[in-house]
């Protein structure tokens, strides 16, 4: 299973900051995890080994051949958000029709419904079909029938859970997929996890999850890792999301993100852009670029020159990101990139400055 919930469950609350996965288990644990082995592979895992589909509406898919996208949503947990998803179905369908939904998931809900994320997609209007496809092996990718099936619809959204099992999905024919749904003028989202896998830098947490703390204090953490070139949408170029961002105190690790893009060069033109998403946000992005927020605030931070030191092994110091806040309603042109109405944060030797989530905007620039 997973070691990240797919939705935030009372093991997981959502309150909680995010830790580190243990470097060694206990005694008592490693004793439990031989039984299991001992005992041999259980049902449970036979099931979760097993990709399935479970398809919600009309079995037939839409027959039509021109959209009105591409369209996103970016959230800042793993559920649907009404507001935003509601946008992005109208934008893809150019307001007439209806269209086909494929939810993304590498592990099952812990409770409850087998398709929340379907349940709640089905509640909108403008909604043919929504099909949950639970793919928990890498070579899932690769399935015949789920790769049709996205290739069929018309917007695909990847589930909260573990985006280290996202990002082995780079290699199979599922990438190439979801690229087709967005090229034809459908659409891309997420949350949580699937929020983090829609960037173009991908924090891919295969090592472990890294906390603010750890990641201003060595930017080069081994548990700050990175995949590119698993999608690049219109407009939303050198990107690297995060998410449930308040709640968890990520604003430090984004900083440190974006430090790791500009050092290693993994965005182009000398900047790079966090989009941190707090819980029960979302960001709909439309086909112009333009984002708009539903929910709870958003934030993009800036980096627009080389840290002043970001060394494997050393805190980071980089002066005067650029930190735009967003609150339900505002927008963010992603096309046309503002240059003024952000505040100025540093970090010095690891330390970041006070109250990182607010500051006073600039506008003389």
């Amino acid at each position: 299973m997973s070691p990240y919930p797919r939705h935030n469950s009372p093991a997981f609350p959502a309150a909680s900051p995010a830790r580190r996965r243990p470097a060694h288990r206990t005694v008592a644990c490693l004793a439990a995890a031989l039984a299991v082995i001992a005992a041999g592979i259980t049902q449970a895992d036979q099931a979760e080994a097993a990709a399935s589909r479970i398809r919600l509406g009309s079995s037939a898919d839409v027959s039509r051949t021109t959209w009105s996208g591409p369209a996103f949503t970016m959230n800042g947990s793993g559920g649907i958000v009404s507001a935003s998803m509601a946008k992005a179905v109208d934008a893809v369908r150019g307001g007439t029709g209806s269209l086909d939904v494929v939810v993304l998931a590498a592990s099952s809900p812990g409770s409850g419904s087998r398709t929340p994320e379907c349940d709640a997609v089905m509640g909108l209007g403008g909604i043919n079909s929504c099909t949950t496809w639970t793919l928990s092996r890498a070579s899932d990718g690769n399935n015949a029938q789920a790769n049709t099936d996205i290739r069929n619809a018309e917007f695909v959204y990847f589930a909260g859970g573990d985006q280290c099992k996202y990002a082995a999905w780079k290699s199979t024919a599922l990438r190439a997929s979801v690229q087709s749904v967005v090229a034809k003028g459908g659409g891309s989202g997420g949350g949580s996890a699937g929020h983090h896998i829609n960037s173009s830098v991908v924090y891919d947490a295969c090592q472990g999850s890294i906390t603010s703390g750890e990641a201003l204090a060595n930017p080069y953490d081994s548990y700050a890792t990175f995949t590119t070139g698993m999608f690049d949408w219109p407009h939303y170029g050198g990107t690297v999301n995060d998410s449930h961002f308040v709640t968890r105190d990520r604003m430090g690790r984004t900083m440190a993100f974006v430090a790791r893009a500009l050092k290693d060069g993994l965005t182009p033109g000398g900047k790079a852009w966090g989009v941190g998403v707090e819980e029960g946000g979302s960001l709909f992005v439309d086909k112009d670029g333009l984002a708009t927020l539903s929910g709870a605030d958003a934030y993009v931070v800036l980096g627009d020159h080389q840290p002043e030191k970001a060394v494997s092994g050393q805190p980071l110091t980089f002066s005067n990101y650029k930190i735009w806040r967003l609150s339900s309603g505002r927008t963010f042109d992603f096309k046309n990139r503002p240059t003024c109405g952000y505040y100025l944060k540093s970090v010095t030797n690891g330390v970041a400055d006070s109250n990182l989530y607010s500051g006073t905007p600039v506008t003389s620039c």
